[in-house]
């Protein structure tokens, strides 16, 4: 026969059940504690004389949130209220802690004073912990907007300071003391450039593609602009291979950096009062199959090892079985950054590669990131500016771009060359020149995808219907934008990306007038 709750009264055991929530009946005028339901099925914990106290549920609570669950409930207790709510963290038998919602009501004598406290414990752990991720999915969306767009600026730029670097070598015939300087502006803006390039990657704003590169350069890169950012009481060292071949890798940079820029974040939070972070890179080959992080099979063969070590905490068995599940984290809460580590591990794992961990409580942590060792490519044809003569041409170049400094060295470079240009600092006049032209001939229209008013894309489509002929070089800091619509495989239309310098922009010119 089923048992009528209606019959029995106990709908509180009934509720209980069904919601999986426990309950805790406080005497308050007594100090005892009763747990009618959930003690041990939500907590872990056999009911007996020590969790007949109320000393039970305050030695449980997080120090984190002790003080101030006890001042809330004191001052519900001094009002008139008759019901009271907290979120807090609560200690399960294994050690780690429940973030718990108690909903309670407060039952008072004849005087309005408080002498008994019912409440309802829900676990809301996985909420909380969905909430907070989109919580901060949100933050770094807005960092990584604002991120990109000073990224964007800072490309137009340096693409003057190239530019304009570019011309000043040339004219001085790269000799002299000035021209000693002016390549030293040169080198800078071409570190600032990396740093733009990152700061794109991490917004999200460019598009990320693998291919091979010499694993010292991403480290180099890396100490030279952001690790020093971690904070004055982190010592950073760097121990790079010298392996006169160098140890390359295909992968996506822009990935594999905020893969090792999480991994560093993680190391100085674990380095609070300081400590040191040390990356290395090796050229190593494996004999025998070993085991990653998860239980991954390294396979025998030639591998690039980067290595993330710090002097910090370290991690229990617990967290290191943990570490590479979504959302988990042994940060105090408003302390998570970076990619998670689930994405930084999927992140080398499509590249081909595992991760390990070695950790000990008290004596720090080791990361040890391999990727597959690849021959490394072709000498580059890069040449240093000036040391031999441009590509030139005499055909006529429409320039829009409404970045004035952009536009300016992009149609000096273009005119020293011998090309017939014209300039607009917008597609509504670069309109109005065309129709003032009489509809002559443009062999090519340099345009800024990004315009205010009609964008460089509409204008390209608007310019084609009238003189198909026409090529296009589109040109943006979002490497994106030119994806987006196939534009790389239409007819006649091509790209350059900022930061350019001249050498880029009348190879590109000359490519496409020549395709």
């Amino acid at each position: 026969m089923v048992n009528d709750p209606a019959q029995g009264g106990d709908y509180l055991a009934y509720l209980a059940r069904a919601t999986n929530d426990a309950v805790r009946d406080w005497d308050v005028k007594k100090s005892q504690l009763r747990w009618p339901q959930g003690l041990d099925s939500l907590f872990g914990y056999d009911p007996d004389s020590a969790s007949r106290k109320i000393a039970f549920w305050d030695e449980r609570l997080h120090p984190g949130d002790r003080a101030r669950i006890k001042a809330s409930i004191a001052e519900a207790f001094s009002s008139d209220q008759k019901r009271w709510s907290g979120e807090y963290r609560f200690r399960h038998r294994d050690g780690n802690y429940l973030m718990i919602l108690e909903r309670a009501f407060i039952v008072r004598d004849a005087k309005n004073c408080p002498v008994r406290l019912i409440g309802s414990l829900m676990d809301i752990t996985a909420r909380k912990q969905l909430h907070d991720e989109l919580s901060r999915s949100q933050k770094m969306e807005a960092f990584g907007q604002l991120a990109g767009g000073i990224a964007h600026d800072f490309n137009n730029y340096l693409t003057s300071i190239l530019g304009y670097s570019d011309l000043l070598l040339e004219e001085t015939g790269a000799k002299g003391t000035a021209a000693t300087h002016v390549a030293e502006i040169r080198k800078a803006a071409g570190r600032a450039s990396v740093l733009t390039g990152q700061l794109l990657t991490f917004s999200r704003k460019k598009a990320l593609e693998p291919h091979v590169v010499e694993v010292n350069s991403i480290v180099t890169n890396l100490e030279r602009t952001l690790l020093p950012l971690l904070g004055e009481n982190i010592a950073v060292a760097c121990h790079l291979h010298d392996d006169k071949l160098g140890a390359h890798i295909k992968a996506d940079a822009g990935q594999l950096t905020q893969v090792i820029i999480n991994l560093a974040l993680n190391a100085r939070d674990a380095m609070p009062a300081g400590g040191q972070l040390t990356l290395e890179t090796h050229a190593v080959t494996l004999t025998q199959p070993e085991m990653s992080a998860v239980n991954d099979v390294l396979a025998p063969g030639d591998y690039v090892q980067i290595n993330v070590i710090d002097n910090g905490a370290g991690m229990t068995e617990t967290a290191k079985n943990h570490w590479f599940e979504p959302f988990f984290t042994t940060k105090p809460d408003g302390h998570n950054s970076g990619l998670g580590l689930a994405t930084s591990y999927g992140i080398v794992c499509q590249s081909g590669g595992r991760i390990r961990v070695e950790s000990e409580v008290g004596k720090g942590t080791k990361v040890q990131i391999y990727l597959p060792r690849v021959p490394a490519p072709p000498p580059p044809s890069y040449r240093k500016p000036g040391s031999k003569l441009l590509p030139t041409g005499t055909e006529s170049i429409m320039v829009v771009e409404d970045d004035v400094s952009v536009r300016h060295i992009s149609v000096r470079i273009l005119r020293n060359l011998g090309y017939d240009v014209i300039e607009a600092a917008s597609c509504i006049d670069a309109q109005r020149l065309f129709e003032e032209r009489n509809n002559r001939k443009i062999h090519l229209l340099l345009t800024d995808m990004v315009m205010p008013q009609m964008s460089g894309r509409d204008f390209a489509d608007w310019l084609k219907q009238i003189s198909p002929e026409t090529k296009v070089v589109f040109v943006s800091g979002y490497l994106e934008e030119s994806r987006a619509s196939d534009d790389q495989t239409e007819t006649g239309n091509f790209f350059l990306s900022k930061p350019f310098d001249p050498e880029q922009l009348a190879t590109a010119i000359r490519h496409a007038l020549d395709t």
